[in-house]
């Protein structure tokens, strides 16, 4: 089993991309919490450290709002260098120059609620299986149902994850 790591309370995790993906900057809380150098970051696709146990359905649905110049909330584990892993409550937005064009994309993370993980974590296994089973398709119908059957929408059940309302 892989070693769990803790971002820091006061640590806001930062990094930048272009359009594509592909890390343009990452501050050293970031650094750190991952495991690797600044080297080993600049110039690679941010899903270097993905972890195989996210499912797609969340990527998908942050992609399509930061494209559309929306922000997102997210709770996201990510894969540590050594192996290790670590989870945080992620806001990602677009970058825009001055004619309102994305250039990129940005992300604040910091430390997740604990109850929210517990909370999110088995509902992720439910859509990664989902995923493997039928595809991305089938965890998006899954995750409408899950809001759905909680009368809640994705903002506002990670919202109040955060907040220790749910």
């Amino acid at each position: 089993m892989s070693k769990e790591y803790f971002v820091n309370d006061d640590d806001f995790l930062v990094s930048k991309t272009d359009t594509k993906g592909i890390i343009t900057y990452c501050n050293e809380p970031f650094i750190n919490i991952v495991g690797a150098s600044q080297s080993e970051l600049l110039g690679k696709p941010h899903n270097i450290i993905r972890h195989q146990d996210m499912p797609k359905v969340v990527f998908w649905l942050l992609w399509q709002r930061v494209q559309s110049k929306q922000e997102i909330f997210a709770y996201v584990k990510n894969r540590r260098f050594d192996g290790g892993f670590y989870w945080v409550f992620a806001n990602v937005t677009a970058s825009l120059d001055e004619n309102g064009k994305i250039i990129g994309y940005y992300s604040v993370r910091r430390r997740p609620n604990k109850k929210a993980i517990n909370f999110i974590s088995p509902i992720y296994q439910i859509l990664l299986n989902a995923e493997n089973s039928g595809g991305l398709e089938a965890s998006k119908r899954l995750l409408e149902q899950i809001l759905k059957d909680k009368n809640i929408s994705y903002d506002e059940l990670i919202i109040n994850l955060q907040r220790g309302l749910i």
